[in-house]
């Protein structure tokens, strides 16, 4: 029975048929879609059809085919793989001709999607596209642009070196880099008709980032030691768990004094105020006393001063990067702890509490979490009452309820008869009393 099938190699629709007791195969250049399998569908139908009147010409179906010879002797076409039936379906180069640029067609895309971005993410995909992705596939037809051309890139950016760095790009910045060429052309893919490119190309696999948090009498050393105007800004960042971006954005309307409350509701992106990282990240974070007292302290020196809680003399919300690198970096050299960026921070808190005992559905809310599962497979090593397979708790906890001493055994009916009558004969035997 004739079907159509795709190669494994290459996603190429193939037309395999049977005519004159003789299977035959006949590659097309059309790749594996459904509106192009519906159209060599009509083209194999033509084909049983003429073959069962007895008409069916090789060559008018397969002008370029290397079987037409067999039915006629005659030299004819160009040999070599065609698209089925060219009285029936225009050929591979002409569907790919009418493929827009890469180059305009980015630009379509990126209209239409960045009103879903926020401007963070604008900013950074629209570098990529300009920087990188333009400049490379730019003049080439979306439709030309293959999976060799794909990995041939992928492959240059692993050998590029990190701008500013003697290393390599990391798997996880090429496939930041990657996935808005993926999303073009997948895009591409779909309205004009043609087999993405990135068909069966994975992401690079990325290494797993361990957290580094930092330990109680770390954080003690820290906050007795940084500089005053910042002690306040990382006892919050300690023991709250907010982001780099959510602490340098929070404004003092968010911090309500009366319920021991932080709303967090904004966050400060590239220096711009936007909406926090995720829904999930809006969230009301309890206060503990010594951020409430943290809070109260920094009031006195920036409420009147800003709508921020932490800013600079003139009011504007910080820069993480000067922080980072004029306060953080020389503090942790100067204690002689181990280089860490500041946002292990909200890792301490979060291991700190789960230390204490809190609930992790409380850590996960205080946290902007939507579940607890990131809190188990990221922080769990860090708490003792965690990873402790001694069996200590259980033999605690049964200890506390049933005692030191056994409960009696229970035995069952047949061996309590069993041993009844067993003990009927000791006292027989011993001349005792028995009912």
């Amino acid at each position: 029975m004739a079907s159509i099938r795709a190669r494994k190699d290459n996603g190429m629709l193939f037309i395999d048929f049977r005519y004159q007791d003789k299977r035959y195969r006949e590659q097309t250049a059309l790749g594996d879609t459904a509106a192009n399998r519906k159209r060599l569908q009509k083209v194999l139908d033509r084909i049983e059809a003429d073959i069962a009147a007895g008409t069916f010409d090789y060559r008018r179906f397969f002008p370029g085919s290397k079987n037409a010879a067999k039915f006629d002797p005659a030299p004819g076409g160009m040999v070599g793989p065609v698209s089925a039936a060219a009285v029936a379906l225009p050929s591979a180069a002409a569907s790919v001709a009418s493929t827009p640029l890469f180059k305009d067609f980015a630009e379509t895309w990126y209209g239409e999607k960045e009103v879903e971005w926020r401007r963070s993410y604008k900013t950074t995909l629209r570098a990529t596209l300009d920087r990188a992705l333009i400049p490379r596939f730019g003049e080439k037809e979306v439709g030309q642009i293959s999976k060799a051309d794909v990995l041939a890139y992928r492959a240059e950016l692993g050998k590029a070196t990190a701008k500013g760095k003697q290393t390599k790009l990391s798997a996880a910045r090429i496939n930041k880099m990657l996935n808005p060429l993926r999303q073009v052309l997948n895009e591409a893919a779909d309205r004009f008709d043609f087999r993405t490119p990135f068909d069966s190309v994975k992401q690079l696999k990325t290494k797993r980032t361990d957290v580094d948090p930092f330990t109680l009498a770390e954080v003690k050393q820290i906050l007795d030691t940084v500089r005053p105007d910042f002690r306040h800004y990382f006892t919050v960042r300690f023991f709250t768990g907010l982001r780099t971006g959510e602490v340098d954005g929070l404004q003092w309307k968010y911090v309500d004094f009366d319920n021991r409350l932080i709303l967090v509701r904004e966050t400060i992106v590239g220096g711009e105020e936007e909406y926090t990282k995720t829904d999930g990240s809006q969230r009301d974070i309890q206060m503990s006393q010594l951020v409430f007292d943290a809070l109260q302290a920094q009031f006195e020196a920036t409420g009147k001063l800003s709508k921020f809680v932490f800013c600079n003399r003139l009011g504007t919300p910080l820069d993480h990067k000067n922080v980072t690198n004029r306060v953080w970096y020389p503090l942790l050299r100067h204690l002689n702890l181990k280089q860490r960026r500041p946002y292990q921070c909200r890792h301490t808190a979060a291991t700190l509490w789960l230390a204490s005992g809190e609930a992790p559905e409380w850590i996960a809310r205080q946290l902007g979490h939507t579940t607890t599962e990131m809190l188990f497979r990221v922080y769990s090593r860090y708490v003792p009452n965690l990873t402790r397979r001694d069996g200590s708790a259980f033999e605690r906890l049964i200890t506390q309820t049933l005692g030191t001493q056994l409960l009696p055994v229970k035995t069952a009916p047949a061996e309590e008869a069993e041993q009844e009558a067993e003990l009927l004969a000791e006292n027989a035997a011993q001349g005792g009393d028995h009912e």
